[in-house]
């Protein structure tokens, strides 16, 4: 394994100087106009002499986003209020790398007035002085990788698929500032085209990509050096970053540059958050018959169905969708340890947006910030996940573990099993467990029953209990951990159940609550997923007319449905929801 900084060529053909030309201009996320043409030259002198690596001589492991973070890598190319934002709450949970060409630029802009005031402290920040051509970090940083699951950290970079050679050397710059060795797919014949905005692994093996990446690196390919089919492509993420299964979906209609990070995300290794278009809208057909290949033919590391949960993609202030309007999304968040970062739109739209993310990652602070206003980077087909780029720790602690999911059982104990591993070998770990979120919470020792794996029992509990519970570990170095990394705040729970109820029904008004209300744009009927299974959601005007047919069906595992109401006059409305059960109510203003 070597550094690639030895045989990187920038300068071939006056092309490099051309395109780093541009870093002082605002790069899309697509290609510029003037970048078509500058492609076959690159492909044929720079990336031919770019080097590369031979594939790690050890078993990999990537890195999946919710686990912990040492540093995150920004570029300061533009946008820099959002810049501002995101480093001033990223330096509560990690260091901040910034490449910049002034350095003394970057510093007086993070200490001036503008976008919430000076950050006073801003001593873990790292400056990385170099040569950058766009702001785009996440596609073009490498992703983080580690040998035997939990040994040395490295870092894994791909051919960065715009023809902006400062941009694709910047994992190389930073590797070495690091100190972390730096593997390729930047020499044939094991290139590999690839963005890490198109990009999601569960940490366990598994990845997702649009098929971006197959015609990126098949026949019709502008920067591959070798042409490849699916076979080929997952045999170079297998070699090179421990991807044992490769999830491909077909690409969207109207999402310009298919990067998946603008429509999904992996919160953790089973459930996977999907932006909802209005039904028939946009890319929303498409994006509909792929979560439904998914969800009916791929298993999580765990065997069992991924868990989904919708939130609704954001219109334009006049109700269009893409292609006629920009691709606003709330999937492209990020986490930063205790911290997720969600961009934001409009406040009708956020207010369900944000809560949701809350609902699904308790104990996280959820921090919103604006990415359709004064700095518009959205109009750019990017957000906060497309700007930023996280590092691991040095040292991790990985803790892998199936929640428990609601029962009926009240005789016999819940097993908690978790895969647990630090390179110096397990300690001790804990199950702690409480009725209350707010506990007080029951120690239990774990035991180590083999290959990893350890396990303990919470006592078997009446019915109509929540149960809270996580995990933690010491390694025999002292390091510590827990799972979920914000408990006890953030506990996993689950429900026993009552079932002499019927139907597993939890409440007489399958209607649980409409927010926001009153309405603007979009609103969301939350109905109780374990009332009934099916349902019809009708809105009704003032003099009895059905206005919408929401749905008539299988209700959603999370028991959302996003409306939008832009197409309605104001006025009173009334949600109507029939079940098998009967008929319930609930009164909607919109404004």
């Amino acid at each position: 394994m070597f550094r690639q900084l030895s045989t990187i060529v920038l300068l071939v053909f006056g092309l490099a100087l051309a395109t780093i030309s541009t870093a002082q201009e605002v790069l899309p996320h697509g290609l510029a106009p003037h970048e078509g043409g500058l492609i076959p030259a690159y492909r044929d002198t720079y990336l031919r002499n770019r080097g590369g690596s031979v594939p790690p001589q050890f078993p990999v492991r990537t890195m999946a986003e919710w686990e912990e973070v040492e540093s995150v890598v920004i570029a300061w190319a533009g946008y820099p209020g959002i810049l501002k934002q995101i480093v001033r709450y990223a330096l509560d949970e990690c260091r901040v790398i910034i490449a910049c060409e002034d350095q003394a630029e970057v510093q007086n802009y993070l200490g001036n007035a503008e976008y919430g005031g000076p950050i006073a402290d801003l001593s873990g920040v790292t400056y990385v002085v170099a040569d950058i051509n766009s702001i785009w970090s996440r596609d073009y940083f490498a992703e983080t990788i580690y040998s035997n699951e939990v040994d040395s950290i490295f870092l894994l970079d791909w051919i960065y698929n715009r023809p902006r050679p400062a941009d694709d050397v910047l994992s190389n710059v930073i590797g070495a500032a690091e100190d972390i060795v730096v593997y390729g797919t930047t020499q044939a014949p094991n290139d590999l085209v690839h963005t890490g905005g198109n990009f999601m692994c569960d940490g366990a093996g598994t990845a997702f990509s649009s098929a971006l990446v197959l015609d990126e690196n098949g026949a019709g390919g502008s920067f591959n050096l070798t042409v490849r089919d699916q076979v080929g492509v997952d045999s170079v993420m297998q070699r090179y970053m421990g991807i044992d299964r490769y999830i491909i979906m077909p690409t969207l209609p109207y999402d310009g540059i298919h990067h998946i990070d603008m429509h999904m995300k992996l919160l953790d290794e089973e459930t996977m958050l999907v932006g909802e278009f209005p039904i028939g809208e946009s890319d929303g057909p498409q994006l509909e018959q792929n979560v439904a290949t998914v969800i009916n033919e791929e298993v999580s590391v765990f065997g069992d169905p991924y868990r989904l949960v919708r939130i609704p993609m954001p219109s334009s202030a006049g109700g269009a969708y893409p292609p006629n309007a920009s691709y606003r999304t709330y999937a492209n968040n990020v986490f930063l340890n205790r911290t997720v970062l969600v961009p934001t739109y409009r406040t009708e739209y956020d207010t369900i947006g944000l809560r949701i993310l809350e609902e699904q990652l308790p104990g996280y602070r959820i921090v919103g910030i604006d990415c359709d206003s004064e700095q518009n980077i959205i109009s750019a087909s990017g957000a906060i996940h497309c700007i930023t780029k996280a590092i691991g720790v040095q040292d991790p602690l990985l803790i892998r573990h199936q929640r428990l999911r609601d029962t009926d059982n009240t005789s016999d104990p819940y097993t908690v099993e978790a895969y647990i591993r630090h390179r110096s070998g397990i300690a001790n770990a804990w199950l702690y467990w409480a009725t209350s979120p707010s506990g007080p919470f029951v120690e239990v020792p774990m035991t180590d029953t083999g290959a990893a794996i350890w396990s303990a029992f919470i006592p078997a509990q009446p019915a109509g209990t929540t149960v809270h519970y996580y995990i933690r570990a010491v390694a025999a170095s002292g390091k510590e951990q827990m799972r979920p990394m914000v408990a006890p705040e953030g506990a996993w729970h689950f429900r026993v159940l009552d079932l002499s109820m019927g139907n597993q029904a939890l409440t007489t008004d399958p209607i649980t609550e409409v927010y926001p209300n009153p309405a603007s744009t979009i609103t969301c009927i939350q109905v109780a997923v374990h009332a009934v299974a099916e349902a019809r959601i009708e809105l009704i005007d003032a003099v009895g007319r059905q206005v919408m047919l929401v749905s008539d069906g299988r209700i959603p595992a999370d028991g959302r449905y996003f409306v939008d109401l832009t197409r309605l006059p104001a006025g009173p409305y009334q949600v109507v929801v029939t079940t098998s059960q009967g008929r319930a109510v609930a009164r909607l203003l919109h404004h």
